[in-house]
């Protein structure tokens, strides 16, 4: 038989069919099958040419399997056996037999067997590959990314593909299970200020007018509840045009849910049922049988950030009433201008050295924009530093007392705006946790963060904008400064939502409130966003009607598939568990999109491009 032509004869072609018809999958063969007849196809992933035999290890998605070419076999045909290379794909017919005791490879599921091949057909071959299938670690992502399709043939992306549908298609018997219908929203939208810019996609039957790309089904889902749906969920992709990290996509897919007649009790204790039988399920992990839950203040007041990592202690702790007692002018000015100064104990940090601690102050100042970055060791005979002469004796036991620091460890200052210490120490503390291996292996923290402010006020402007988003319930308790102008302006910051994040080892995997479901109220909180009446009617004209025939009480959330995938994959980022991501830039670098477009398009559309200078 040829070594892949352009066509097969009458008599490959009926091999092939054959074969097709009674391929076995390679990585489910035992010893118990031992002495059958076996047809397998796949890839050649490696070659051993022994003379009078060739091994090679053929891989197909279920695993590998060792073949032996045997010249005695094969006779005249053995030549095309020794032209065998690397990724070449094959057909193969033969007897499974027992490997000799000594030969058995424990590594592998199909050890203790082998393929003795009788007939074998090449069905393609490969051209030498850009990097070794089975050696990548020295591969840059920009290659693996390039060549995504050889990239996806290995071991660890293959796998996250498999647990990927595996969590999708979980999640789904779940939720069916306990009564929620799947419906597909639409994808192209009308645009609408949900926080990210929109990807904007232009309509050739209504020229100069555009559809959105959609960032969340938000509006949709809540009008499914109003439609009487009552239980809604979709495994969605949704588009934001945003600048990228480690654990964002321009195109990213979520699990999106919505309720009817609950609050925040029956949505949480849903969601925890759910994701307890998932993850149990996909990732033989056991979640807690309750998840513990932590009000928003107190996660910023004591880890500096939203999103905490419970794996770990490490807390920061308030000492504004030392620092207002010591010389420390740095700190006392920062107390008196309503600033906040608070420390962080790093045990065993006193082995840091002073480049060390210098190379984060300079982090801090750049990415945190902290004034600096203060700090004590503690040594044998107390807390030391340049400024620790700032502070008398008593003082300096007091901040040791306080902080639970002892010799060896370091305590780390930051006195400033409440954001800027909050998000000094609070990336500090997972910084350093990793440095000195704080970090548990294996672990899972997991936990509701609740009572997030409904606005936050921007610090240069003072002008107050949605935390989550325009459509979250307020605490009927601060209703009244929603709906006095004056003391919205002094106190609208001070207002408590109605939502919650899911919070798993320091990362938000999902994010979700109790609904506004009254259009007076609706309208209310667009108005104190600075939307008038005539622009919320023509941005949000469709939910606000639809709030008034009836809507039910209603809330849902959101969850990050690629996130959650990431975590328990163990994956430094979301690209390694996507089929095809894009770069940081927001570009597939093997199909190389975006791209130009043909003058026509653009001409049909009505749109003119702006060079570049």
């Amino acid at each position: 038989m040829s070594e892949a032509p352009l066509s097969f004869t009458a008599q490959e072609t009926a091999y092939i069919a054959r074969l097709n018809r009674n391929r076995q999958k390679a990585g489910d063969l035992r010893a118990a099958n031992a002495g059958s007849t076996v047809m397998v196809s796949g890839w050649v992933f490696r070659y051993r040419d022994q003379g009078g035999l060739v091994f090679v290890d053929l891989r197909d998605r279920s695993g590998i399997l060792q073949l032996v070419f045997d010249k005695s076999e094969l006779k005249d045909r053995f030549d095309e056996a020794q032209a065998l290379r690397g990724e070449f794909v094959i057909g193969v017919e033969g007897t499974l037999r027992k490997r000799a005791p000594e030969a058995v490879n424990a590594k592998l599921a199909t050890g203790e067997v082998e393929l003795l091949v009788k007939e074998f057909i090449i069905l393609n071959r490969s051209r030498p590959l850009p990097f070794p299938i089975d050696e990548y670690s020295d591969v840059g992502e920009e290659t693996r990314l390039r060549f995504r399709y050889l990239d996806l043939r290995r071991d660890e992306m293959r796998d996250a593909m498999i647990l990927r549908s595996r969590l999708n298609q979980s999640i789904r018997r779940h939720l069916e299970g306990d009564g929620f219908i799947e419906v597909e929203t639409p994808v192209l939208n009308k645009s609408t200020p949900e926080g990210a810019r929109d990807f904007l996609v232009p309509s050739r039957l209504s020229p100069n007018k555009f559809y959105a790309l959609p960032q969340s089904p938000q509006l949709f889902k809540q009008i499914l509840m109003v439609a009487g749906f009552e239980k809604y969920f979709q495994i969605v992709k949704c588009f934001r045009d945003e600048d990228l990290r480690a654990d964002r996509q321009p195109e990213f897919t979520q699990l999106d849910m919505e309720m009817s007649f609950v609050d925040e009790g029956v949505v949480t204790d849903t969601l925890e049922k759910m994701w307890r039988s998932v993850i149990k399920e996909v990732f033989e992990v056991q979640l807690p049988a309750e998840f513990p839950r932590m009000s928003h203040y107190d996660a910023v007041e004591n880890y500096g950030t939203d999103r905490p990592d419970l794996r770990f202690d490490m807390k920061l702790v308030d000492i504004a009433d030392i620092a207002q007692r010591s010389e420390f002018q740095v700190f006392k000015t920062a107390v008196e201008k309503g600033g906040r100064v608070k420390a962080l104990c790093v045990p065993g940090g006193a082995e840091l050295s002073r480049k060390d601690i210098d190379e984060l102050t300079e982090w801090v100042k750049q990415d945190f924009k902290a004034g600096g970055l203060a700090w004590m060791k503690h040594e044998a005979d107390g807390l030391k530093s340049v400024v620790s002469k700032f502070f008398n004796e008593d003082l300096l036991k007091e901040l040791a007392v306080r902080t639970g620091s002892k010799p060896g460890d370091i305590i780390f200052f930051a006195g400033d705006k409440p954001k800027v210490v909050h998000d000094t120490l609070g990336n500090l503390r997972l910084r350093m946790a990793k440095r000195f291996n704080l970090i548990p292996e294996n672990a899972w923290a997991i936990v509701w963060v609740e009572g997030f402010p409904l606005f936050e006020r921007d610090a240069d402007s003072g002008e107050l904008a949605s935390v989550h988003h325009p459509f979250t319930a307020p605490l009927d308790e601060h209703l009244d400064i929603l709906f006095d102008e004056e003391r919205f302006k002094k106190e609208g910051d001070k207002i408590l939502s109605r939502a919650y994040d899911l919070v798993l080892n320091g990362s938000e995997i999902g994010g979700g409130s109790i609904r506004i479901h009254n259009a007076e109220m609706q309208l209310a909180v667009l108005r104190r966003l600075g939307i008038n009446e005539e622009e919320a009617r023509e941005k949000f004209g469709f939910l606000l009607d639809a709030l008034s025939y009836g809507a039910p009480p209603h809330g849902g959330i959101a969850f990050g598939i690629d996130r959650v995938l990431t975590l328990f994959l163990h994956r430094e980022s979301i690209r390694d568990v996507i089929a095809f991501p894009k770069t940081q830039k927001g570009f597939c670098l093997m199909s190389q999109s975006p791209s130009s477009v043909d003058v026509k398009q653009l001409q049909e559309l009505r749109i003119r491009t702006i060079p570049l200078n």
